[in-house]
């Protein structure tokens, strides 16, 4: 279990339950770079797809899921030192008001398609001077060490 008392599970797990949280770039946070992500991308809060924040060496960056009873793909393109070390995913809100309002919820997580740990392993290796980026940064390379990584990119076999 993590330090919010939620299970952890194997990379072949593909639904799990989380905690989840909200974030806003409203937020003005140390380090926030207003609507851009940690993956350099434009944060996502359309229709169909939406940004989410996550420990990069638990659910890396380009990792798709979908949450029970929500139409909406979220895709992993941030991550926050509040994350590191725990099964916690942050989903991008537009507005203080929409994250305030979704709070901390523990729901039903399907990951229907699996991030690069290889992307994400490049990326975090010019700033692991930072804490939380390089404990991710290592978390990562024990798994490509130990070869517990599944197939990159591969979807799940059961997609919703």
């Amino acid at each position: 279990k993590d330090k919010h008392g939620m299970a952890t599970y194997n990379d072949s797990e593909n639904v799990r339950h989380v905690r989840t949280t909200a974030y806003s770039h409203m937020e003005n946070e140390k380090g926030c770079h207003g609507l851009k992500s940690a993956g350099g991308t434009k944060l996502q809060y359309t229709n169909t797809v939406r940004s989410a924040a996550a420990d990069w060496s638990v659910y890396p960056m380009g990792t798709k899921f979908k949450i029970k009873g929500l139409p909406y793909v979220y895709e992993v393109n941030d991550y926050g030192s509040a994350l590191v070390g725990t099964n916690t995913v942050d989903l991008f809100k537009p507005n203080l008001k929409t994250m305030r309002k979704w709070g901390t919820r523990k729901v039903e997580l399907t990951v229907i398609e699996w991030g690069s740990y290889e992307k994400s392993r490049k990326l975090l290796k010019g700033r692991t001077r930072y804490k939380h980026c390089r404990s991710m940064y290592n978390g990562i390379v024990r798994k490509m060490d130990s070869g517990k990584v599944t197939d990159l990119g591969k979807k799940s076999t059961n997609s919703m």
